[in-house]
């Protein structure tokens, strides 16, 4: 059974630095930082005017407040984003200017060693959270992508209150077979970083409309041959093509691919695309009452994590939580 709170345990322990970019105009935010405070989940850096933070909640006084126009080591700052992007054409004039937008300052307070991770994107589209990121804090593999997951839980028939992470449903729009084997095994590595391979084994479902050759198409056949290149190198149960229900569902696995080590016990979902993975995590949600918490990035030398624009105050508190336990395996 998964529980949101080993989650807390786990970052309480590690007492990792996140930063907010969004503090300064955020009442969502604002009201999530108190819990990390209270719980102790993290040790919070708020981007934003101290004095019109403090006026509005005095609460905040007692956490890190960064002002990107008066802080000591902007300049600096300026200059090492200079130095990642001049190649790209961007002036040290220009440097200076990008780096008082809050996005842009958080992400070089955690490239530059300030701060652990970085939380945002409830007040802003995923691209302008994400894009600075990508820019300077990077793959941390060459010639690798950069991935996204969903953490869903919660209690129905189907979930059984366990854990599944689904993905891309944030970045790579139409991957490639190969892409889909690095997102597999991005988000493998995600899955034993949050701690759920000692709740239960990992098992990947790689997805499509098709089960096991029920259906035909250019996707299933990508899909298909992701999942048999994936599973020559993988010591975990994994398997594809399939439907999700097949992968979810162990009656409905039964019938149309009983000899699967998958059958209907997934807790890895790898969608086709984006566009699928978008709708199915929001359907998920919505219709199905779980929590889904993310996007969750993965491959960055350092964690960068978005949120939803729909995301309540709680989702902030666990995607910080999540940051915080993957800022422990980046350290390690």
């Amino acid at each position: 059974m998964f529980k949101i709170k080993s989650l807390y345990k786990m970052a309480e322990r590690a007492q990792k630095t996140i930063v907010f970019p969004e503090a300064g105009f955020s009442p969502r935010t604002i009201e999530a930082i108190k819990i990390i405070g209270k719980k102790k989940i993290a040790k919070p850096v708020l981007i934003g005017d101290e004095s019109a933070l403090v006026i509005a909640d005095k609460k905040v006084q007692k956490y890190q407040i960064i002002n990107p126009k008066t802080f000591a080591k902007t300049d600096e700052l300026a200059k090492a984003l200079y130095q990642k992007r001049k190649e790209k054409g961007l002036t040290l004039e220009q440097a200076k200017q990008l780096v008082l937008d809050p996005y842009y300052f958080a992400t070089m307070l955690v490239e530059q060693g300030y701060a652990d991770g970085m939380v945002g994107g409830a007040e802003t589209a995923s691209a302008n959270l994400i894009r600075p990121a990508l820019q300077l804090i990077k793959s941390a593999k060459k010639n690798k992508p950069v991935s996204s997951t969903f953490l869903v839980y919660g209690d129905n028939k189907f979930l059984d209150k366990k854990a599944v992470l689904l993905s891309d449903p944030a970045l790579i729009i139409n991957p490639t077979a190969e892409e889909l084997e690095t997102i597999a095994g991005q988000t493998l590595e995600t899955y034993k970083t949050l701690g759920l391979a000692q709740l239960a084994q990992p098992k990947i479902a790689f997805l499509s409309y098709s089960t096991k050759g029920s259906g035909k198409g250019e996707s299933v056949e990508k899909v298909r041959q992701a999942a048999q290149h994936f599973k020559k190198g993988c010591k975990v149960a994994c398997d594809g093509e399939m439907q999700l229900d097949s992968a979810l569902v162990k009656q409905v696995a039964a019938k149309k691919c009983p000899e699967s080590e998958v059958a209907g016990d997934a807790n890895i979902l790898v969608f086709p695309d984006l566009d699928s993975a978008n709708i199915a995590y929001k359907a998920i949600q919505y219709f199905g009452g779980l929590n889904a918490i993310g996007p969750i990035m993965q491959g960055l030398k350092k964690p960068v994590n978005d949120l939803s624009r729909g995301c309540t105050v709680q989702d902030i508190v666990a995607l910080t939580a999540i940051t915080a336990v993957q800022a422990i395996k980046e350290e390690k």
